[in-house]
Parts: C-alpha cells; structure tokens; sequence
C-alpha cells in the first residue's frame, strides 16, 4: 500500500520564470504508484490495477471515476493546491499536450507500480519506476523541440520532482510467495537490492536535470485493511511488514543524505509521514475518525474484496473512515497526511494572494 504517499511538491518557487522562447511556470514532475496516480492506468486497458469503476472519484468534481484510487483528492492533489501549484496531468492522457506540460508538468505514477520492474506483475500492466523515467525522457526531448535545448535544460532544473513508491515492492512482490523474489531474498539482502536499484534511478533523474526532488517513505503498510485481513488474527497490523516499512525509510533516508553530498547542485529531501500515519490507525478518534482498520467501500463480510465496485457497500460517513479500500486511504485521510508533510516541510504557497482549493463535499452515500 502506500501512505507514502503520497505525491507532491516541495520547494514552492515563484511563478514566471522567463525562458527561451517561453514564459514557464515552476511545475512538477511526480514518479509514483496507486497513491499519486490521476489517471495514468485508466489507459492501460490491460491492467488489473483500475480505479475505473464506481464508486472511486464520487467526491471529487463530477463524482465520477477519474483514475484516483480513492473517493476524492491524493495527497499530492492536495499539497499542490495548498500552495498554489498546478496539478500535473497523467502522461497517458491523450489531451496531454507540449504547451500543458510546459505549464503543468506532468504525473508518471502508476497503480501497482515499483522500484523494481518485476513488482506488480500480476497486474498485468503497470508503469515501474524504470520506465516511468523513460518516459520523462521521451517527454525532455518533445520539450526541446518546443523551446530549444538551452530553455529545455532551464525548465527541467527549475522543476519539483516527487518520488513515491516503494510499497508494492514489499506488499505486491517480496511478502508474496508467487514471486520468486520472496525466496531468492532474505529481509537484509531484499533492502540491499531495492536500495541500490533506487540509488541508480535518482542519479539517473539528477542527470536528467532533477536537482528540487523528495522521496518519499512508507506508512504503516502492515495496519493497511488487506494486511489486517491477512494477518494471522484477521484483524491486527502485520508487524513484519510494519517493520519492513521503517527499515525502507531509515534505508531511504541515509540514502538521500548520501547523494546531496554525491551530487552537485541536488537538493533532495526524504519525506517521512510514518509517525503520524501510525497515530492515527492508532488514536482514530483523537484525529476526528471513527474507523482505522476496515474500508469505507467493501463487499459486505467479503474480505478482502481488494478494489472498490458498483456492486460495493458505502460506509454512511466517509469523511469519518481512513481506508477508502482495501489499499488506499479516503480523502480525509489524505488530508490529514498532506498537512503534516506541509508542516514538516514548512512549505508556504507559492501566491500568497491565492486561497487553497476546498475540501470537496462528501455526497450522500447511494441506498441500497
């Protein structure tokens, strides 16, 4: 799962930067899984990983799906509008355009997406953190042929780069025995392989230009509903993967630490929201939640029923639940998450004049 979450954009600069042959915006580049995906893998038609049907998307514009995995905002959604940045579009979309990447940028994420190109397999398709980076390659070249090289290398180094991913890593690939990499690896050597392959995709990003990035880091993935249900209890946070979680970020973490003294001109920071995830599965009600442990959307006593559906059941109050699902966390939530990461972060809106984007009203659960 991933509370990484989530998704987002640091080092709010100013608008208007004047480049060769354009006035560019300071935008974002995001490179993520299910968390940050805004519609990416609705135009993998072959995927399993979908967030195509109802009742995803119900609190956010028209109610209708959007490609989000969850009833509303993601986390990056919602720190960008919290400071004026605008929201990156999915790189599969077919409106995507050269003049909206140059004033948007552009989101990569993809559902079931990993470090590791064989995570998320299962899904069919899926866009991995490898060829997530190819395709920011093939969209550099299309923004030099807009702009000219010398404007192109400006936009890309004035650029915010988000990097989260990491969970499907562990949850759909190492704690699972149909992949070989849960018997090839111990828990020691599995970190040594994903590290060390991470390392490589955020010097491969910093020679493409990416000095403002943030990695993210993991939640409590084992308190996710799927992993409760999977627990030996059927209802308790699996400890083995909560402890994997933290050995990721204490892992990510120094290796963030080690490339800005690597890398010339990097400012890269590691993003930790764990703490406070983990207080709130535990203290629900200190938060303002009255559910922690089992999704708003679910197919009765079916569990796990692992994506939301038209056949599902709505909880009554979806602003009261964290998990929207068996994986990903409500818009409340995810509210919750941004605002602690902004704190953290002392992140300040890029135009002050500008108001935040509202919390979308929560529509009326359908009867049934």
């Amino acid at each position: 799962m991933k509370f990484n979450l989530v998704l987002v954009t640091i080092v709010a600069t100013i608008f208007g930067i004047g480049l060769e042959g354009c006035h560019c915006k300071i935008v974002q580049f995001i490179f993520g899984d299910s968390l940050s995906d805004v519609g990416n893998n609705k135009y993998l038609s072959r995927s399993l990983a979908q967030a195509s049907l109802p009742w995803y998307g119900i609190d956010m514009g028209n109610g209708l799906p959007n490609g989000r995995f969850t009833n509303g905002r993601t986390v990056s959604d919602i720190i960008g509008d919290k400071l004026g940045l605008p929201r990156p579009p999915a790189f599969l979309d077919p409106s995507l355009t050269k003049e909206i990447i140059l004033e948007k940028g552009v989101n990569y994420a993809s559902g079931g997406g990993g470090i590791l190109n064989e995570t998320g397999t299962y899904f069919i398709q899926k866009l991995s953190l490898d060829k997530q980076i190819e395709l920011f390659q093939g969209t550099q070249q299309l923004i030099r042929g807009k702009i000219g090289k010398k404007g192109a290398e400006k936009f890309f180094r004035e650029a915010n780069y988000v990097v989260a991913l990491g969970s499907n890593d562990f949850i759909n690939n190492y704690l699972m025995p149909v992949y070989s990499d849960s018997w090839k690896y111990n828990d020691n050597t599995f970190m040594d392989y994903l590290i060390g392959t991470l390392r490589r995709q955020l010097k491969l990003l910093h020679s493409l230009g990416a000095r403002q990035l943030v990695v993210f880091g993991l939640g409590p993935m084992g308190c996710i509903p799927l992993q409760r249900v999977l627990s030996t209890t059927g209802n308790n946070c699996r400890e083995k993967a909560n402890k994997l979680a933290l050995s990721f970020n204490k892992a990510t973490s120094e290796l963030v630490d080690d490339l800005v003294k690597q890398l010339p001109d990097s400012s890269y920071l590691f993003g930790d929201a764990y703490d406070v995830v983990y207080d709130v599965i535990s203290y629900p009600i200190k938060y303002g939640f009255q559910n922690a442990d089992s999704p708003c959307c679910s197919f009765g006593s079916i569990r796990p029923s692992l994506t939301c559906t038209p056949a599902s059941t709505l909880c009554k109050d979806r602003s009261k639940y964290v998990f929207w699902d068996e994986y990903h966390p409500t818009d409340s939530a995810n509210e919750l998450i941004a605002n602690e990461l902004i704190r953290k972060f002392g992140f300040s809106r890029v135009d002050e004049t500008g108001v935040p984007s509202p919390a979308p009203a929560v529509a009326p659960s359908p009867e049934y």
